[in-house]
């Protein structure tokens, strides 16, 4: 599941801007666990201009999971504020960054109107 996040990471620093994120700013650290081990991904957002590392660095807003449901989110499967709710992810900081991260984040599979694909690779 690690290689569905890095995908995904790799793909929007690839992308370098992204549209959607025009009107925010502000740094996202993801912090996916897998038993003992953590893997961190430090996004940066300045008005859509987008910037990828992965390391453990300081950020406005923190969001742990697990690398199964990172994948499910980046594949359209999951939505990041029910499984918020449900409490399959946590979130320390500015909330209002992930809800605008959850727009590049591809709708359900039958979901109508634009949004991104992320290919998920059988693991």
């Amino acid at each position: 599941m690690v290689d569905t996040a890095m995908r995904f990471f790799e793909e929007l620093d690839r992308r370098g801007f992204e549209p959607l994120l025009v009107k925010t700013v502000g740094t996202l650290r993801f912090d996916l666990h897998e038993g003992a081990q953590t893997n961190h991904w430090l996004l940066e957002i300045d008005r859509g201009k987008l910037r990828v590392r992965q390391e453990d660095g300081e950020a406005d807003t923190v969001v742990g999971t697990d690398p199964r449901l990172f994948g499910a989110l980046v594949a359209g499967e999951e939505n990041a504020i029910a499984a918020l709710l449900r409490g399959d992810m946590t979130v320390v900081g500015d909330l209002r960054l992930v809800l605008q991260i959850e727009r590049v984040f591809p709708g359900p599979p039958d979901s109508r109107g634009p949004h991104h694909a992320f290919a998920r690779r059988a693991a």
